[in-house]
């Protein structure tokens, strides 16, 4: 039976704790390897770990020099095998990855960038079979403002507030409301990196287990408002 990995990276805990919950419910009910899209997947961050713990993983990234990368990293990692590449764009998807055939999508960090953002998430919708889910990472219009502010570039702040933003920012507001459009049904909102990108390096390098209990608040700290509200990014969790 593929099982997921629990991952200690602070910056990205908690979107690998609520992949591994999903992907180990889904085990329970069928114990063969997930199919897995991930859509701007670049170097394998995601893909190659899911693909060692035994799933079937297809990648769609627009950047040559980012799939060469992938390639590599799975080859090294014994797992080319179970990772397919195409080059193209998200909003390309169902031209790549047959509907109705995924059971989880990833959509990180890719709505910032995308020329129609509605047109991706309704391809990452359509990619997916009944009841399978997308998780959606997108940069956090409030982090963006606190962090203008904070450096000291107040006008930034300001435009950052009221404004249009490239790459686009986010709120939790705005983004469910795009997944819902999509016919996707939000269940889980997250903050991502509440304290990763503030806790100075050489604290957890430092304290032996300074690692250990960070990863530990991020994940306490992620579905808790006010601190999941000022996070880097948002995850949300939604099932088709």
């Amino acid at each position: 039976m593929p099982r997921s990995r629990t991952h200690a990276n602070p910056r990205y805990a908690v979107v690998w704790a609520v992949l591994n919950a999903e992907l180990d419910r889904r085990a329970g009910a069928d114990p063969g390897p997930a199919h897995v899209v991930d859509a701007g997947g670049g170097t394998g961050g995601f893909a190659v770990p899911l693909a060692q713990a035994g799933h079937r993983v297809t990648v769609v990234d627009p950047s040559p020099d980012a799939l060469a990368a992938l390639a590599r990293r799975a080859a090294e990692r014994g797992v080319a095998d179970r990772i397919t590449a195409h080059q193209g764009d998200a909003d390309d998807l169902l031209g790549i990855v047959e509907p109705g055939t995924a059971d989880v999508v990833l959509c990180h960090s890719v709505l910032e960038v995308v020329d129609d953002p509605d047109r991706t998430i309704a391809a990452v919708a359509a990619a997916l079979r009944p009841g399978g889910c997308a998780s959606v990472l997108v940069a956090n219009r409030v982090a963006t403002v606190l962090a203008r502010a904070l450096a000291g570039h107040f006008g930034q702040a300001q435009e950052a507030l009221t404004g249009d933003l490239e790459p686009r920012r986010y709120d939790l507001d705005a983004v469910t409301a795009l997944v819902s459009k999509a016919g996707l049904v939000p269940e889980r909102w997250h903050g991502v990196r509440v304290l990763a990108d503030l806790v100075p390096g050489a604290v957890v390098d430092v304290e032996p287990d300074a690692l250990e209990a960070l990863v530990s608040l991020e994940l306490a700290l992620a579905e808790r408002p006010p601190y999941r509200d000022i996070a880097t990014q948002l995850h949300v969790l939604a099932r088709r």
